[in-house]
């Protein structure tokens, strides 16, 4: 009998064990403030564009800008860079994706909307850069992080501040799921660049390609985001908000996205609820559609943007 309770003990510690170093693997993340944003993905896809890349970060790292410091929702310190381009001008705030460094993700998304001479936030995400945090939670938390920024602009720039919500792979999905959220009217956008469809489903792919179970990791995975970063993996998903808003959505995708599949922008597509486009981009890897072809990302951007800000001039004459 002791050696059965012994072994049901030893067993019981060792799932706990299983579950937290699963946990620690997928969620946990120690920000550095110092972190080198010039670091590229390893791969030949990146291969191709690191230099272009590294240049286009080092022009923003020389721009002017002021650190902004909110407070999230849930008392986490976030922190965001604010490119100032005209007093009064819409505000693009951008949010770079999982493990990602905001200037690297984004490096010419800003320079894109600098040139429209729109102001920029571009946000370290929780457990990023210089914000709190140590839990990475795909979307769940930082939809509601993307909200607190909302409100800070509104607050800060005046109500009636055009925003559009700019997001790349955890960033898209993050954005997406917020879009069902209590945003104010003044949100007239969301582009989202190869957004997984689900926290749940973008694991089960990654889970696939390491060779894992799906059927054995994802249980162990939602049990370590339960107890040990207090939170429900499936509380949220990308297909489920966009149900559920009339905010116009851009879905960006390169149709050679080895990490995010180019389908899953298609689902969201599908299940969107209001105005909605898709645009692939044949040959471009996982967030390197503005790398492949930079014109064409740039002509779809400024036509969406545009059409917001003009389906807004419409409503305030009525």
């Amino acid at each position: 009998m002791i050696i059965l309770i012994g072994a049901g003990i030893l067993l019981a510690v060792l799932c706990i064990l299983i579950v937290y170093v699963t946990y620690r693997k997928v969620f946990y993340a120690v920000p550095a403030a110092d972190e080198d944003v010039y670091a590229i993905p390893g791969g030949e896809q990146y291969k191709k564009t690191e230099n272009r890349m590294r240049a286009l970060i080092g022009e923003m790292e020389r721009l002017p800008y002021e650190l902004l410091f909110i407070q999230a929702w849930d008392g986490t310190r976030l922190v965001g860079r604010y490119y100032h381009a005209e007093d009064g001008a819409p505000f693009h705030i951008q949010f770079h994706g999982y493990r990602g460094a905001a200037l690297r993700d984004f490096c010419g998304g800003n320079k894109l909307a600098r040139e429209m001479g729109h102001n920029t936030i571009v946000v370290d995400q929780r457990a990023h850069g210089r914000s709190t945090s140590r839990i990475i939670t795909f979307g769940i938390k930082e939809r509601k992080d993307c909200l607190s920024w909302v409100n800070y602009v509104c607050e800060t720039f005046g109500s009636d501040t055009p925003i559009f919500l700019s997001g790349i792979s955890m960033g898209a999905a993050a954005v997406l799921m917020a879009s069902n959220l209590d945003l104010p009217k003044n949100v007239l956008g969301i582009i989202a660049d190869c957004p997984y469809s689900s926290p749940a489903a973008i694991i089960e792919k990654v889970c696939r390609d390491r060779g894992l179970l799906p059927a054995v990791m994802l249980p162990v995975i939602r049990l370590g985001a339960r107890c040990f970063g207090h939170f429900d993996l499936d509380e949220a998903t990308a297909i489920d908000s966009v149900r559920r808003t009339r905010i116009p959505i851009l879905l960006i995708h390169g149709e050679d996205d080895r990490f995010v599949p180019c389908r899953m922008s298609q689902e969201i597509w599908s299940a969107c609820g209001g105005p909605r486009t898709l645009k692939t981009f044949p040959g471009a890897g996982h967030g390197l559609s503005y790398m492949v072809d930079t014109k064409r990302y740039e002509r779809l951007v400024r036509q969406f943007v545009e059409e917001c800000l003009q389906r807004q001039r419409l409503k305030s004459v009525k």
